[in-house]
């Protein structure tokens, strides 16, 4: 009996049945060959997806032009019968654990940009640039549009022909479909614009086209933005007119979402939003037609699924980024494992890979995007005994790993509870998704019998040497920056860490030294909590190396409290009443005044806790911090990897 029992009863879509109702939604991923083919990188990524138990897979955005509709250098495409062989490897994968299969046929439209075009200028219903591409597309002729409609209607003959389970037209995020739906986007006079229904005719000719082409079985979903979130474009009354006609002309399903590439955060969300926050826009449509309702809404975990299934939100849940995460989210919410998902914390590190025109990677799982090269773990451990030093993310990982591997693992913790970074990070504003992310790793690291927890204890050589390990794996994190500088001893002078963890006393007026992402999150709390802050940056701007959307979001929020921000100043020294500063372009010193001054200028590896180790054990791991600063990314990665391949020589 499964806690969710909405969630895992079966359904239907047309005629197509389902075993569940979940459904992944498509994510571009950049897995595909060059020429659009899938490749047995793609083909293995989803595979683990459906092995892991949900019920409907959409293909990330397929393109249906090879021309104008690229949206990255490796994506799926349907231009060519000679893709059909590899999709249809695709949808043998997904189907032998049960799992249905749609392609998600796609154009960018206005929404992509003249290098992935090969220098061709871009195109759109009109010749408005998208604020945030900042190209001005060329208008297509009505010939291009009727010329557009049979590619789309191709794309899904040649999904139908590999055996792919049914089609998605993606109409939503601002791609071409939805710059036609929308008057913001579409000042057409033709007969593709003006109108409503004219807006809507060419999204109606390639529906009526699938249909004639492909039978009246096929099933075809349209994926909507329900809101533009821009003004003058899309709003609900609008989108519920859309889906009321879309049903009318014999579509099965309807795909719920939001926002354009303007309100990326809308699509896309950053962490600080709370899971379910645009359901009202799902359960407004599905009140105003009869076909099922798929719907997105920053879903992570299976408590909030269910209730919006019993809430009568939508009919089919949309979980993305979470699959992402972890593809076996599905089958550990179905068997009483959902304490054990590793949770998507929205750090957005997957779409700023694709942005940078990489793969997809993940912060919290390693192996996304390299499935086919960590396909097999070595159980070969044998029950020899590897100690792991320190139980941050990185430590936790890896002794997870090399449980899973065989090996019988003592972990060494000198907190009283594991989590290492997790539990500062977890302390600033709408950080609830870092305090379960901590949580679920340390339900895995305790459900697992290979690991034996020594917590509240510090780990020496000799407690080790007692254990005589096959390995020794150091991940105790790293120390904060604590520059050389006059008044840096003085009882007003704090790490963010100490104040995070509330080792340390704030009071009065706060300097914040440092605008990387600490800083300006440790300035948020600071803020909220009442104290007047200032945050010295030395470079010119505060956030640097920051994801864009997680930074506008950030200084959206903290602005509203007005801190002071000054940039361009180098810290020089701190004494009673405040820091000293200089001007990086004229080299003046100035002072701040502050009660208390905190450091938010990094960490670096505390080669104090490894040096020992290393020079006692031979076969040591260095793991994340304790080698080289970086983020909860970096430290899994490094403690996973570290872990995969040890001993397989």
């Amino acid at each position: 009996m499964t806690d969710f029992p909405q969630l895992f009863q079966p359904g239907r879509i047309g005629k197509l049945t389902l075993k569940n109702h979940v459904v992944m939604p498509a994510m571009g991923v950049s897995l595909a060959c060059t020429n659009g083919e899938a490749s047995d990188d793609i083909i293995r990524y989803y595979e683990e997806r459906a092995r892991g138990g949900v019920g409907l897979i959409i293909t990330e955005v397929t393109r249906i032009d090879d021309k104008y509709g690229v949206a990255t250098y490796k994506q799926l495409a349907v231009t060519d019968p000679k893709q059909i062989p590899q999709l249809q490897r695709l949808a043998d994968a997904v189907h032998k654990y049960d799992t249905k299969i749609f392609v998600q046929l796609h154009h960018p439209g206005r929404e992509t940009t003249s290098q992935l075009l090969n220098g061709e200028q871009i195109v759109a219903p009109s010749a408005i640039a998208d604020k945030t591409v900042k190209e001005v597309p060329r208008a297509l002729s009505t010939e291009e549009v009727q010329a557009l409609v049979k590619a789309f209607i191709k794309g899904a003959v040649i999904a139908k022909t590999a055996g792919i389970d049914g089609v998605e037209i993606h109409a939503a995020h601002g791609y071409l479909l939805n710059q036609f739906l929308s008057p913001y986007s579409n000042q057409r006079t033709d007969r593709y614009g003006g109108s409503f229904h004219n807006r809507l005719r060419f999204l109606q000719e390639i529906i009526a086209g699938i249909k004639y082409m492909c039978g009246a079985d096929f099933p075809i979903s349209v994926r909507i933005s329900a809101d533009e979130f821009v003004t003058g474009g899309l709003k609900i009354a609008d989108s519920v007119k859309i889906a009321r006609t879309l049903e009318s002309y014999g579509i099965d399903a309807i795909n719920v979402s939001s926002g354009i590439y303007e309100s990326a955060p809308t699509i896309v969300e950053p962490g600080s939003y709370a899971q379910g926050w645009k359901k009202e826009l799902a359960k407004t449509i599905k009140a105003n037609v009869k076909i099922p309702v798929i719907a997105v809404n920053n879903i992570k975990t299976p408590e909030i699924a269910e209730q919006l299934l019993t809430d009568d939100v939508c009919d089919y849940i949309g979980v993305a980024r979470a699959t992402l995460a972890d593809p076996d989210w599905a089958r550990k919410a179905a068997t009483g494992q959902s304490n054990q998902i590793t949770t998507c914390i929205g750090c957005l590190l997957c779409f700023g890979a694709l942005q940078a025109g990489k793969h997809i990677i993940c912060a919290v799982n390693p192996r996304l995007g390299r499935e086919r090269e960590f396909a097999t773990l070595n159980h070969n451990g044998a029950q020899r005994t590897v100690a792991v030093i320190g139980g941050g993310p990185g430590g936790m990982t890896a002794a997870k790993t090399l449980a899973e591997r065989g090996f019988k693992v003592t972990l060494f913790e000198q907190q009283k509870v594991l989590g290492g970074t997790l539990n500062t990070a977890d302390k600033t504003p709408l950080k609830d998704k870092i305090t379960l992310l901590n949580q679920q790793l340390i339900n895995q690291v305790e459900a697992n019998q290979n690991i034996e927890l020594h917590l509240n204890e510090k780990a020496t050589v000799e407690k080790v040497r007692a254990l005589q390990p096959a390995g020794v794996f150091i991940a105790s994190g790293a120390k904060p920056i604590v520059p050389q500088l006059p008044g840096m001893a003085g009882k007003n002078v704090i790490t963010a860490e100490d104040y995070l963890y509330g080792k340390a006393p704030v009071s009065g007026k706060v300097a914040v030294i440092g605008g990387s992402m600490t800083g300006l999150e440790t300035a948020e709390k600071l803020a909220g909590e009442g104290h007047e802050v200032t945050i010295v940056e030395m470079q010119a701007k505060v956030g640097a190396g920051v994801n864009p959307t997680i930074l506008l979001d950030l200084m959206q929020r903290l602005n509203k409290y007005e801190p002071t921000i000054m940039t361009g100043k180098r810290l020089v020294g701190a004494g009673e009443h405040g820091v000293k500063v200089l001007d990086m372009i004229d080299h003046r010193m100035s002072d701040i005044v502050a009660d208390t001054v905190i450091l938010a200028l990094g960490v670096t590896p505390d080669t104090s806790i490894s040096a020992p180790f290393i020079a006692a054990f031979d076969q040591t791991k260095i793991i994340g911090d304790a080698e080289a600063s970086g983020r909860v990314a970096e430290a899994m990665r490094d403690g996973y990897t570290k872990a995969y391949i040890f001993a397989n020589d």
